[in-house]
Formats: structure tokens, sequence, C-alpha cells
């Protein structure tokens, strides 16, 4: 998820958002779309990702992407990078578009991380990418994140495995 900022109830909106299936160990893109926020892109966030008021002009609203969003989740466990954000962030544009409460199990890998990799001085996806060993193509974009976060939770599970884990509720 890529957005205007960081406040999913206070006016800030979804502007890209990516769905990655992780089915062995390669992850394999199952939904993208760029969002018309019906708010300004800020500078600061156009500068970060690229993703520009001319960009996202002519994209669909949030509400013309939910229901092939919410499709894609069917039956899946959320994953992101810090899942917590990017859940806030899908929870309010549903419940916006819909009115529906988003639920459902999720994963957050930078929790992982932090359980999984104790010795790193930090846990964002760029740390652990490269502490990994894990190319990012297209940083702080959603299809480049959303791919990056899949393979970096195909390698912890490989070493919460290790340690024992077997269940979601392991994790």
């Amino acid at each position: 998820v890529e957005t205007t900022g960081t406040r999913a109830r206070r006016g800030d909106r979804v502007i890209e958002i990516a769905g990655v299936t992780l089915d062995g160990a390669e992850p394999r893109l199952v939904f993208h779309s760029l969002v018309n926020p019906g708010v300004p892109v800020p500078p600061f966030v156009a500068s970060l990702t690229g993703i520009t008021n001319a960009v996202v002009e002519r994209a669909p609203s949030f509400d013309a992407v939910v229901d092939g969003l919410l499709h894609v989740f069917r039956g899946c466990v959320f994953v992101a990078h810090n899942a917590r954000f990017d859940w806030a962030f899908l929870s309010a544009e549903v419940e916006r578009a819909r009115g529906l409460v988003l639920q459902g199990p999720r994963v957050c890998t930078l929790r992982l991380a932090r359980r999984l990799l104790p010795e790193l001085p930090r846990r964002n996806l760029d740390t652990v990418t490269h502490h990994l060993g894990i190319t990012v193509e297209g940083r702080h974009r959603a299809v480049g994140d959303a791919m990056a976060a899949a393979k970096v939770l195909h390698r912890l599970l490989g070493v919460a495995r290790e340690r024992g884990a077997v269940t979601l509720a392991d994790l």
C-alpha cells in the first residue's frame, strides 16, 4: 500500500495497492492498481514514490477497485511489512467504500523480523531485505514492496520453522 500520509482515519488515503500471493518460494502478483485518492498527493510522497497528482488523476477510485481487492483477500492471510499501517488504511478504505469491517488473519514481517532477527539494529524493509540478500525492485511502490515483503516472509518462515513454528498461531 502506498498512501498520501500516515493517518488512515484522518484524511490520508491510499494511492496505490498491490496484492501478491506466495505459493512456495516465488511471489506472484495477483492485484495491482493506482488509486485516485480524491485528495492531493503531498510533494514528499510524490518525491518518495514517484506517484504524483498527474499519475493518479485518471486512476480509479478505491470504490472502483475494492471488490477485486476483496476477492483477492478472500481465504488468505494478510501479510505486510508493518501490517498495522497497511491494515489500518485498507480497513478505513473498505469501510468508506462498502461499509464493511475488514477482518481476517494477519502476519507482520516487521514483527517477525524483530523476533527472529534480534541481531539487526533496525527491522525496516530496507535493512531486512539487505540482511537476507533480497533485491528489491521498485522500492516505495506497492508492487515492489509487496514482492519484497513476500520474499522476506518466505525467508522468515524458514527461520521460524527451524525454531519449531508449525502453525499460524506459532508465528
